[in-house]
């Protein structure tokens, strides 16, 4: 596919978005004119009265929200249109008609997830508006417009919120207290206090820092992270959200400081603006009978690099830039497809080769993905992909028209 694709391995934007944007529009034998629903991050719709849907072009529905919306040019790069279903996230291409992606999706999700039959005829993508993920950040420095802001502030929002941007307490806790700034204005001591924090503490931690007792400690422990934090520690770092400096009252009003802050401290997270995939990797044999199985993993592709996080513990395997690592795949006729991920390592002080062996029906994706990001960051030097199959050639991703 040449879209961007991921499926949705950890619970984020897909999770809540079971809605219909196209392809029920398009049960009747003619479609002349038709509402489309476009989601936004924080799930406000902008609804296009469009004539001849089956033919439009993502690039047109593109255009058509940024007039809605008001946007400036910049919006043409920082965002894309994306179709969207708990089990599969593509981005799609300019060209890319999203009517007929719409009614190709249950072809999609059998070809590309491992979904049973009864989750595939219920599966239903919806079109959202989100940030493109060949936008570079440093160009995310030079945005001024306040509803641009806006939206890459709420995207990364719902990452965080959604474990899909794994971070550690302080980190959390930072970026949580940015977002009381932006719903709750100016702090003020005393005002709110911990207990009114904690009434809707899930609108500024990840859902993990927000139980009690054993929940909280068990989300922190072996993280090097310190005990009894929580709504107390969102209140410490609330109180520390600088103003701007020689804010009037009219400056005062602007939320771009604020979103501004939070998407540059999203920016020191690695995955920040990554394109996510499924998989699974091999856990290490353990026990008496040398017993091993699957991990389910999320593989976080960026223009930078690659990195694996555990889907279930929600912490990060590994992660390499792209310098750091070659990478291949296999797709036998009677085997899993396989992406492979090669680096140097180190055995007990020995320098070593190592490679991850990634399990996944968007194995083709991932190699397709990866290669196209990094061609796409002019900082990344000239590599080389060796062979895992005894030398025998791969065939080249399949695509979309």
């Amino acid at each position: 596919m040449d879209g961007t694709e991921g499926n949705a391995g950890q619970p984020g934007p897909a999770e809540r978005s079971h809605r219909s944007s196209v392809s029920s529009v398009g049960t009747r034998a003619s479609v002349a004119a038709a509402d489309v629903l476009v989601y936004l991050a924080d799930d406000t719709v902008v609804p296009l009265a469009v004539e001849n849907l089956p033919s439009l072009s993502a690039h047109e529905l593109h255009r058509a929200v940024r007039e809605v919306l008001q946007l400036p040019d910049i919006a043409l790069d920082a965002f894309a249109l994306w179709l969207v279903s708990p089990l599969l996230e593509v981005q799609l291409k300019p060209k890319h008609q999203p009517y007929k992606l719409g009614r190709q999706w249950p072809e999609l999700l059998l070809r590309f997830t491992d979904a049973p039959a009864d989750h595939v005829a219920m599966d239903e993508p919806s079109l959202q508006f989100r940030r493109n993920v060949f936008f570079p950040k440093r160009r995310e420095l030079q945005i001024h417009d306040e509803e641009v802001l806006r939206l890459l502030y709420e995207e990364a929002k719902g990452n965080v919120l959604a474990a899909r941007y794994p971070c550690d307490v302080e980190d959390c806790e930072a970026l949580g207290a940015l977002v009381c700034r932006v719903q709750l204005g100016p702090y003020q001591p005393g005002q709110p206090t911990a207990c009114t924090l904690r009434e809707k503490l899930d609108s500024f931690l990840p859902a993990h820092l927000c139980k009690r007792g054993h929940g909280l400690f068990a989300a922190l422990r072996g993280r090097g992270a310190k005990a009894g934090t929580g709504e107390q520690g969102l209140l410490n770092a609330y109180g520390q959200v600088k103003e701007a400096v020689g804010s009037d009252s009219e400056h005062g009003a602007s939320l771009s400081p604020h979103y501004r802050a939070y998407l540059l401290k999203s920016h020191e997270l690695p995955f920040y603006g990554c394109a996510f995939f499924h998989g699974e990797v091999d856990k290490p044999a353990q026990g008496f009978l040398h017993r091993g199985g699957r991990k389910p993993v999320t593989v976080a592709i960026s223009l930078e690099g690659v990195h694996v996080i555990d889907s279930r513990e929600k912490h990060v395997l590994l992660g390499l830039r792209f310098q750091e690592l070659s990478w291949d795949h296999t797709s036998p006729e009677e085997e899993e497809s396989v992406l492979w991920l090669e680096f140097d390592g180190d055995n007990e002080g020995t320098p070593v080769n190592k490679l991850l062996k990634i399990y996944s029906k968007q194995a083709c994706r991932f190699f397709s993905q990866t290669s196209l990001l990094h061609s796409c960051n002019p900082e990344s030097p000239a590599w080389v992909l060796s062979s895992r199959n005894s030398g025998a050639s791969f065939p080249r991703p399949p695509t979309l028209a």
